[in-house]
């Protein structure tokens, strides 16, 4: 059963960019306005290589809050339907490798998919195989135990009565989560970062999110509220340009991403869906004012603007990529 079937029933602002051809040297930066402050860090490695990709620009990233901790995975396994739909298997075996270089001690992938069941989804993937070959632990969400869950909410949520959060993205000592770049065919007008935390809610409160079409949007970004990830990358290397998030027609955009905040990341995602050329939904709306996005602001989930952004590469196609995404991120 695909989703299909199922649902049948700002202006302006500046950024700073670094590039290297080795060591990470400072170039020459754009201007920064005095309101910008603190800024976060978005690494983008321009390849159709993953394996080089993966490794590349979490190491240009620079952040090492994995080390020495027990590491919940959470992939984009909504459906086995394959990449970009879902996790490239590949990229997971390089996350992985890489969470391990950078001394992650215990790593366990944890998933809901839906509206198929997980399990199957899981089995589909080949998930059970790879994690008893990688020696990782798996968590099937939509396995829990009653207790397996904690009621949630967001200031002034847009749900009716909060929503069930698997208790062990709670627990977690450090949560990494590695998505897709796709539109969303169904309300939700791109899927990222943001809305893979979708897969932590439990899924009798799918029926909800899925019929509130005029909040839904606000909606996945509120389901972030309660943790936040020590670690997010993006695999860009094909994308859903229309239609999705199971099927839809595709471009090549080569390009990974890495970074530890979730806003940051999904506005350069959706930036790049610009440049490639997508559907109204996205090309009509600035980026801060996609509804996610402008909501994610609102409760505090990372930056507030694109003056918030660094974005960091290691060669001259990288750079020369992001120079693209600049006005794109500032004005829309």
């Amino acid at each position: 059963m695909n989703r299909r079937e199922f649902m049948i029933t700002m202006a302006g602002g500046a950024l700073g960019m670094m590039v290297d051809a080795g060591p990470l040297v400072e170039a020459a930066q754009r201007p920064t306005s005095t309101a910008a402050k603190a800024k976060t860090r978005v690494a983008l490695v321009k390849t159709g290589d993953r394996a080089a990709g993966v490794s590349r620009a979490i190491r240009l990233l620079g952040d090492k809050s994995v080390a020495g901790k027990r590491v919940l995975l959470k992939p984009n396994f909504n459906t086995a339907d394959p990449y970009p739909a879902s996790t490239h298997n590949d990229t997971l075996i390089h996350l992985v490798a890489e969470l391990r270089e950078m001394g992650a001690r215990e790593i366990t992938i944890g998933e809901r998919s839906g509206p198929p069941d997980t399990r199957d989804v899981l089995q589909d993937k080949g998930i059970y195989d790879l994690c008893r070959r990688l020696r990782i632990d798996l968590i099937n969400f939509e396995e829990l135990p009653p207790e397996g869950w904690v009621k949630v909410d967001a200031p002034e949520s847009h749900w009716f009565d909060g929503f069930l959060f698997a208790k062990p993205v709670l627990d977690a000592e450090c949560v990494v989560s590695t998505c897709c770049l796709k539109t969303h065919g169904y309300g939700g007008v791109f899927t990222m970062s943001l809305k893979l935390s979708v897969g932590m809610v439990h899924k009798k409160n799918m029926r909800e999110l899925h019929t509130s079409f005029f909040s839904q949007r606000k909606m996945i970004a509120e389901v972030n509220h309660p943790y936040a990830p020590a670690l997010i990358l993006l695999d860009g290397i094909e994308a859903f340009v229309d239609k999705g998030p199971m099927e839809g027609p595709k471009k090549r955009a080569d390009v990974i991403l890495a970074g530890t905040d979730r806003i940051a990341v999904d506005a350069v995602g959706v930036a790049i869906l610009k440049e490639l050329g997508s559907n109204r939904a996205i090309m009509e709306r600035p980026v801060f004012a996609q509804e996610q996005i402008a909501r994610a602001v609102e409760l505090g989930l990372g930056i507030k603007g694109a003056d918030g952004i660094e974005l960091v590469s290691d060669d001259e196609a990288g750079r020369r990529y992001a120079e693209k995404l600049w006005p794109i991120l500032a004005l829309g």
